[in-house]
């Protein structure tokens, strides 16, 4: 399995943009989704975006599609997730989640075997 860290969270304006990364350690070697998520307080997780071990397959949430971009770089085991004319309520914790290759594209949260502990993004007016 893969251990993940995300870094790049902070407090931001409405419009402004960020990007968080998630850099894999551990079990580089073999293949894995990427998967961003979030979590408002008092909120389920919910599902941001996906992406294929290639990087050749994406697919986002309807209410951050055309704003956000998952991308990842294997040679650097990183995953990014930029982020563009944020709004107040992208408030929340961003975790990012390995996933098995062998499954479809998923946005369920127990489809992801290893997560990081996430990072904080407050988008201001």
């Amino acid at each position: 399995q893969v251990q993940l860290v995300e870094s790049g969270g902070g407090l931001v304006q409405a419009g402004g943009s960020l990007r968080l990364s998630c850099v894999a350690s551990g079990r580089t070697d073999s293949a894995y989704t990427m998967g961003w998520f979030r979590q408002a307080p008092e909120k389920k997780r919910e599902f941001v975006a996906h992406i294929s071990w290639s990087g050749a397959m994406t697919y986002y949430a309807d209410s951050v599609k055309g704003r956000f971009t998952i991308s990842r770089d294997n040679a650097k085991n990183t995953a990014y997730l930029h982020m563009n004319s944020l709004k107040l309520e992208d408030t929340a914790t961003y975790y990012c989640a390995a996933g098995d290759p062998m499954l479809p594209v998923t946005s369920t949260p127990r489809d992801y075997y290893s997560w990081g502990q996430g990072t904080q993004v407050t988008v201001s007016s």
